[in-house]
């Protein structure tokens, strides 16, 4: 049951990662307007990059995780990603988050910890 939880931490950080290295690449963005300059400008922008390499990573583990655990415990798991987002919300791109969504992140943990046992 550890190896699972360990897995599943590991695959929510790459993800999470992803999803703020993303963040940080379209604020590097002017606007979206889906011409050669902006392709050109996502095609080098490295936040972008390290976002892709990140989910890549993530998918990888998911891949391997689906394979040897039951999809019942494994996909609940993930939810642990939103607790880093929250993490990185408030500690990256210091945003104020209510306590009406630390409830939910609570919840989410709640649910988890559940499915675990």
């Amino acid at each position: 049951m550890w190896k699972i939880i360990l897995l599943s931490t590991v695959q929510c950080l790459f993800l999470s990662g992803a999803q703020v290295f993303l963040k940080f690449a379209m604020n590097c963005v002017d606007e979206i307007d889906f011409s050669w300059t902006f392709l050109r400008g996502l095609l080098t922008n490295w936040w972008l990059l390290v976002s892709g390499l990140c989910m890549v990573a993530a998918t990888f583990l998911w891949l391997y995780i689906i394979k040897h655990y039951d999809f019942s415990m494994a996909y609940p798991m993930i939810s642990i990603s939103y607790i880093f987002g929250m993490l990185a919300a408030i500690f990256i791109f210091h945003e104020t988050v209510p306590p009406s969504r630390w409830l939910g992140v609570l919840f989410i943990t709640g649910g988890v910890i559940l499915i675990a046992k």
